[in-house]
């Protein structure tokens, strides 16, 4: 059975109340089990474990450092272009709005690569709209060999591809595709999905097979919190997390939980979730997945991301820009995609981090030893 078969067998107002009757022992008994199921994640994010977040935080942190040991990766986005074909509510980048539009051209990015470069990373995240005639394959094959001269760990979070496409990019240097759902509710994300191809949920939704069938190193999967109810969508991210790690073993997985955040055209979010309620989150799908890396970004506040490192977090973003030409001075500034809220400069943030007792990982394997 496909996700988006085992998606449809499901109703998400029976989830959501299943999630909201939970009770106190449903919580202690998910904290007593040493491998958790769906039904256990569910009472995890429930208003009932709330009282258990110590204990939660607890069982989490022990759970990261035996499997990532205390350290910290760090990754950096680079937005290849704002152009964009969909009409999607929340975006900045969404094609109603009136804004300047720019796409990287291959001087010009090798300038971001640079400027990045000397700020000491070596995992990039290639951004973009969803425009398939400005930054679609051909401009990937182009782009591809430049960044790899300057990068060993190339993350793309486009436009979803066929797998073809995505077998060709493994071939020219990608290691890993971020896909969120934004959420999981096909009536919801219709409403917010206007016109476009992102406006097709099955096809969104079924990327991330198509990933695992290509061989793609890492896949990373989330909601985008603020949609919908939070804890009936993250649930549907945690389903879909185990349906990816029994079907595609061989990948790696990482998760990330992205708050809305302000942006061109004025959107208010439908859920408003507390740090308290990030943090209960994080502590579930660490104690729902020991082994998936979770993702925390500039979204988030500096004390936020300060507190929250021994948690379960295990990549972090710092000195993000969320507009093309954002590094370097040879590209024309254009609208960012969303603000910001941690704007410290990633050798502030190393050192935070350091000071915590966590080592920061500019670079944690290499494609030759994977051959």
């Amino acid at each position: 059975m496909s996700f988006a078969e085992q998606l449809k067998a499901l109703n998400w107002d029976d989830v959501r109340l299943s999630i909201y009757s939970k009770t106190a022992k449903d919580v202690e008994r998910a904290l007593s089990k040493p491998r958790l199921n769906t039904e256990d994640f569910k009472a995890l994010i429930s208003p009932a474990a709330e009282p258990y977040l110590e204990q939660m935080a607890q069982k989490s942190m022990a759970l990261t450092q035996q499997r990532f040991g205390k350290t910290v990766q760090f990754y950096i986005p680079l937005y290849l272009s704002n152009m964009c074909s969909n009409i999607c509510t929340y975006c900045g980048f969404s094609m109603g709005n009136k804004i300047r539009r720019t796409t990287l051209d291959m001087v010009q990015l090798e300038a971001e690569l640079k400027a990045i470069k000397k700020m000491g990373f070596d995992h990039i995240l290639l951004v973009t709209g969803e425009s398939e005639k400005k930054v679609g394959m051909d401009y990937f094959r182009q782009a591809f060999p430049l960044i790899r001269q300057y990068f060993s760990h190339i993350t793309i979070e486009v436009q979803p591809l066929d797998q073809d496409e995505y077998e060709e990019l493994i071939e020219l240097g990608l290691d890993a595709v971020l896909v969120y759902q934004e959420t999981y509710n096909p009536v919801t994300y219709a409403e917010h999905h206007l016109k476009g191809k992102k406006s097709d949920f099955w096809y969104r939704l079924d990327t991330a097979d198509r990933l695992g069938r290509a061989g793609v190193h890492k896949i990373g999967v989330g909601s985008l919190i603020g949609l919908e109810e939070w804890r009936t969508d993250c649930f549907y991210v945690a389903s879909h997390l185990a349906y990816l790690e029994k079907h595609y073993w061989q990948t790696r997985y990482t998760l990330s939980f992205p708050r809305l955040r302000p942006c061109e055209g004025g959107f208010q979010p439908k859920s408003i979730m507390t740090d308290k309620q990030l943090v209960q989150l994080i502590c579930a799908y660490r104690l729902f997945s020991p082994e998936v890396e979770l993702s925390l970004s500039t979204r988030e506040s500096e004390h936020f991301r300060n507190h929250v490192i021994p948690l379960g977090i295990t990549t972090m973003s710092a000195g993000s820009s969320t507009q093309p030409g954002g590094y370097a001075e040879t590209a024309e500034k254009a609208l960012e995609q969303f603000e910001i809220s941690d704007d410290r400069t990633p050798a502030v943030v190393a050192d935070m981090v350091k000071a915590k007792g966590y080592e920061v990982v500019w670079k944690d394997w290499d494609p030759s030893l994977s051959q």
